[in-house]
Parts: structure tokens; sequence; C-alpha cells
């Protein structure tokens, strides 16, 4: 949750924007200027006090709210303490994946075998984790930057290196919808990144499309895994016939 700090630095914020001094300020709240002042700098002000501001402001609560959660910087990568947490439950980790793909409660727990019990005691964990910021009925908000990874030599990718790697890739990859191609090739070092960088873009492209058919029917949807790597690599096998 936002913290009266953050509230203030909000309100500060909007009263430059709408050009307000803290001597207009107080004339409006029937107070001191000097009094304003004190109470903006020691950024400790009951809410009454703070519904009262946006109300000068002509500002709502909610918006200002939203525009302070808006304003958080978004997670990029978690530490590896916070990975342990959420490989540390099966159904914890289903929970966390979930919420990264947009998904509610309730598609959850029509899915798979998970309780609404267990599912919000998982979203109050992922909450306390800072992955997402539950809200009222069990909503949520995305506490994930666009560009948020897991770490990786982390807990999670470990996870998935011991238990998923040959799962996923001992798929046919034969369907239309399916693509699986190996290329191995000798590029400039200077050039790499920047392959680095188109993969990236296509990473960002299925996160984008994910997002908007969150709209569509489920009849019109399906789960799908893009994994996406590129790493100076060689077969174990062929390394060791190098000269």
């Amino acid at each position: 949750m936002s913290t009266t700090a953050d509230l203030v630095t909000a309100l500060k914020h909007e009263l430059k924007t709408a050009r307000m001094t803290y001597a207009d300020l107080a004339r409006a709240l029937g107070l001191a200027e000097s009094s304003v002042k004190r109470m903006l700098a020691k950024g400790d002000m009951p809410l009454a006090r703070v519904d009262a501001i946006c109300h000068a402001l002509k500002l709502d609560f909610a918006e200002l709210a939203r525009r302070v959660a808006d304003a958080q910087p978004l997670i990029t990568e978690l530490t590896a303490e916070q990975e342990r947490a959420v490989v540390a439950d099966q159904k914890m980790l289903l929970v966390a994946i979930n919420v990264l793909s947009g998904w509610t409660l309730e598609q959850m727990t029509a899915v798979y075998r998970l309780s609404e019990t267990e599912g919000i005691k998982y979203l109050a964990q992922l909450d306390r984790i800072g992955i997402i910021e539950l809200k009222p009925l069990n909503r949520y908000r995305l506490k994930i930057a666009k560009t948020f990874r897991w770490r990786p030599h982390g807990p999670v990718m470990q996870y998935f290196r011991e238990h998923a790697v040959l799962d996923y890739f001992s798929g046919g990859f034969d369907r239309p919808d399916e693509h699986l191609q190996l290329i191995h090739g000798v590029i400039s070092r200077a050039l790499a990144p920047s392959f680095v960088g188109r993969l990236q873009r296509v990473a960002k492209d299925f996160t984008q499309q994910h997002q908007t058919d969150q709209k569509l029917k489920a009849a019109e949807v399906g789960g799908y895994t893009l994994v996406l790597a590129m790493r100076r690599w060689e077969f174990a096998a062929f390394e060791r016939l190098r000269r």
C-alpha cells in the first residue's frame, strides 16, 4: 500500500500542476500558510486532511491514490529470497505464473484444483513479496515492469531447468501453431547483441498480444509458452573433439 509520504509527494505535484500556492491552499483549508507549509514539509497528516486537500484541488481521492500507485517503481527482478518463496509451494508458483499472465482468481479456480481460500492466501503472499498490489474483491495490480525477468541463475529458473525443460522440449513442435528451429552459426561478436534485441522485441510483441487477447472468449484462445534463447554455446560432444 502507498504510504502517507507518497500521498504527500503526489499532492505537492498536483499543487504545482494546478498552479496553486501554499497561500491559496491555506485559504481553502481555513489554515495559516505557515501551518500548511509545516504540514506538507513534515508529511504527517491524517487522511481526512488529505481528502480536504483533494477537495480543494477538485481531485478525487481515488484518482490521487491511482496516480501514487502508477508512480511507484516497477520491479524488474526479484531477490533470490523472494524467488525462493515463489517456488517453495507448487500452488504458489502456479498462482504467480497465472498473475503474470493476467488471470483473475475466478479463472484460476475454474481451471485448476485451487480453492478460493487457497487462491486468496497465495495472492496475499504475492502482495507481501511485492509482485502485486492486492485490491478489494481479490482483484490486483501487477507491480512488474515490462522488462521483468526471473533471475538467470535464481531459484525459479533453476526449478524450471530441473522440472520443465525436458518436458517442454519433448514435444513434437509439429502442429501448425508450433515451431522449433535450431540454428548454429558463427557471427560477429559485435553484432550478436543486435540479435538479442530482436528476440526481446519478439517477446514484447508476444506479451502485448497476450494483453490484447484477454478480452477474447475462452474458446478463442490457447495457452502458449514462448521460449527465446541465444548464447555462446557448442555441443559438449563437439567441444570434446576440439584440438
